[in-house]
């Protein structure tokens, strides 16, 4: 919910200076409100800076920062943000994405069950004894109620959905207020300078534009099935580019890429594209047509959230989306890449994983560090082919584990150091080929710290052996509780008998002649 000092430093350096949010308006506000570093235990990533560092390395860079008017000026131009932060804070964390798709698949099934009760309404007959204005005053408060009740049950999914579009608001309202910033900086004697600098890029960029075209018409000419365009400061490519046939594999690193333009579809042959380290914000819905696309390389760029369509590259292999902005993946995608080996989405702000990311089951490696995940779906322990997973540096998100993880029988390497766990999963004991664990920077309080430091097989030993005695606890319980049930039963059923011939005895005694017992006449009679 705060500004990112990696994202937008001068905004976080500005608001970290306003008295209701910086670290001068006493002890208890600066705890409350610490723009640089919201979770003080876990300690910052090491490309951002803390809360007590940030103002050394910026004003660096940036020195007409100490200017009070300029910061004063920066301060009024970043009030709707601390506003909009202020109202964020009270009324909660944004939803994931499941939840929000979930809230809208809701909405769409209300609306549906609504569409056919109207109908139902609008073709009822009407009885012959009522009158037609009568019949119309009745199916108009039907069609009322009926809109009253599927209101009150779209509420709460209206809401989440509300809560998710205010978080994406202010997202762009944090971007939209660092640029401000940038204005408002170069504007105080830095401008001509950059405007300098910037004709001086736009002469380069057009030279490398021909460049490019020229390398396009060879491609095209040639058939070519690798074209490497890496390190050559594009700011955009030209849509001839998606009409070279044969092409097989595209490198577009270390550019200045702002988009990709639609025509990239045309590339039907295409198995590898790297467009990696660019400005990317985001990707065009036409990559889903890459149907034959096995390696996706779009780590280093700017991208907030991967399209839908995405999910359509079903011949995908390994996909890096890592070092982004992303806070979610696609919920289906788990469900469609059911190729893919490995999934690359460390350094970016994802929470949760969609629980379809457990159907990849070719899934080898998942390295997701760096990131704010608060746990794993359930069903993780369906990753069976799971070697390599990294969890590590997700900080005090990361609180535990499921049961299922023990299913991951195929794993070797994991890392889950600088994260809040305080113990592996009763199951952990079952992963017999891990080999390589980290689990530093853990307040482990199961297994002890003296198993942990024996190393990977203690611990797997401890908990193995821990997993037995459970097991062994259980049985014994279900044991004694079955015993109980046994005994129950037949302490009731001897007691019941015991009343039932007692009864019987008592009733053939009388009717053979006690001398205590009133004759029945009746049977008398039968007799």
């Amino acid at each position: 919910m705060d500004p990112n000092p990696g994202a937008f430093p001068l905004l976080s350096y500005v608001m970290s200076r306003l008295p209701s949010l910086g670290s001068t308006s006493g002890p208890s506000t600066a705890a409350e409100f610490d723009i640089e570093q919201p979770h003080p235990p876990p300690p910052p990533p090491p490309h951002l800076h803390s809360s007590s560092s940030p103002e050394p390395e910026i004003v660096g860079k940036m020195p007409h920062l100490t200017d009070p008017k300029l910061l004063a000026a920066m301060t009024r131009a970043v009030s709707e943000v601390a506003q909009t932060r202020s109202v964020l804070k009270l009324i909660g964390e944004r939803p994931d994405h499941e939840a929000v798709d979930r809230a809208k698949a809701k909405l769409a099934d209300i609306e549906a069950l609504l569409s056919k009760q109207l109908e139902e309404i609008v073709l009822s007959p009407r009885p012959e004894n009522v009158d037609i204005l009568q019949w119309r005053a009745h199916q108009a408060e039907k069609e009322k109620e009926c809109r009253e009740l599927a209101e009150k049950a779209k509420r709460p999914y209206k809401s989440l959905i509300q809560l998710d579009e205010m978080h994406d608001a202010y997202e762009k309202l944090l971007g939209d207020a660092e640029k401000r910033l940038v204005e408002i900086y170069e504007s105080d004697g830095q401008v001509a300078a950059d405007n300098a600098e910037g004709e001086k890029d736009e002469h380069v960029g057009q030279e490398v534009h021909e460049e490019v075209v020229g390398i396009l018409r060879e491609a095209y000419g040639k058939g070519m099935e690798r074209l490497d365009l890496s390190g050559r400061r594009l700011r955009l490519l030209p849509e001839a580019f998606g009409r070279i046939p044969g092409l097989v594999a595209l490198d577009l690193s270390n550019n200045q890429l702002e988009a990709i333009p639609d025509s990239i579809a045309g590339l039907q042959s295409l198995e590898e594209l790297n467009v990696s380290s660019n400005l990317l914000e985001s990707l065009p819905d036409s990559i889903g047509l890459l149907q034959k696309l096995k390696f996706l390389n779009v780590s280093g760029n700017k991208l907030k959230a991967l399209p839908d369509s995405i999910c359509h590259c079903r011949s995908l292999v390994e996909l890096d989306v890592s070092f982004n902005s992303l806070t979610y993946l696609p919920t289906n995608i788990g469900y469609e890449l059911v190729n893919l080996q490995k999934l690359l989405i460390q350094l970016n702000k994802i929470r949760s994983l969609p629980s379809s990311v457990c159907e990849m089951r070719a899934l080898r490696l998942l390295d997701a560090h760096f990131n704010e995940l608060h746990g794993l779906p359930i069903a993780i322990g369906k990753l069976t082919n799971l070697e390599v997973l990294n969890l590590s540096s997700n900080f005090s998100d990361l609180r535990e584990l499921p049961d299922t993880f023990g299913d991951l029988t195929n794993l070797r390497e994991l890392d889950l150091s600088n994260n809040q766990i305080h113990a592996l999963p009763d199951t952990f004991g079952r992963l017999d080929n891990l080999v390589k664990l980290n689990l530093e920077q853990n307040p482990l309080e199961l297994p002890p710290k003296e198993i942990v430091d024996e190393g990977v097989e203690a611990i797997k030993t401890f908990m193995a052996k821990r997993w037995v005695d459970i097991l062994l606890e259980e049985e014994r319980k279900s044991h004694e509780m079955q015993e109980q049930a046994e005994a129950g039963w037949l302490t009731r059923s001897t007691s019941w008998l015991k009343n039932y011939v007692s009864s019987v005895s008592g009733s053939v005694t009388g009717y053979l002649g006690s001398p205590r017992t009133q004759r029945d006449p009746c049977l008398d009679q039968q007799l």
